[in-house]
């Protein structure tokens, strides 16, 4: 699981990648507007449909600004890949205040058991301070009741 952010034409954007590390192939999922400028313009002041997968820049490492990764067992990462899924088919909106893109990558790190910071921040420095909080460790593993 890599906690991710990455420039943007604005003030950035925050994603996760998540997958097996033993394979090369990474999903993608993050919370963005649907469409292109309109839509995101809109998202300042009020609800717009929006995307949870991968948008332009997700997957170029020389957009990359800040990155968080922590290991999972893998029975633990079965129920936060679940998790994620169900996020990005119950997420039909976005806003810039309440539902953006940090605070969709901060309600997985929550299910988690991480400590996140206030959603209303840049995504890099989201990010760096999710890793901050947590002290850096690099494993995760999910409470009983997950």
């Amino acid at each position: 699981m890599d906690f991710r952010a990455r420039t943007a034409a604005s003030y950035g954007h925050a994603f996760i990648w998540f997958g097996k590390t033993s394979e090369k192939q990474v999903e993608v999922a993050g919370l963005h507007p649907a469409g292109d400028t309109l839509p995101y313009i809109l998202g300042h002041l009020m609800w717009v449909p929006s995307e949870t997968g991968a948008s332009y820049g997700d997957l170029d490492e020389e957009y990359l600004t800040a990155s968080y990764r922590v290991y999972l067992s893998e029975a633990d990462a079965k129920k936060v890949f679940s998790y994620i899924k169900h996020l990005q088919a119950t997420s039909p909106i976005w806003n810039a205040e309440t539902t953006n893109c940090t605070a969709f990558i901060g309600r997985i790190a929550s299910f988690m058991g991480l400590k996140v910071p206030f959603h209303l921040i840049k995504p890099e420095e989201y990010v760096n301070q999710l890793k901050a909080l947590n002290g850096g460790r690099q494993t995760v593993q999910l409470d009983s009741d997950r």
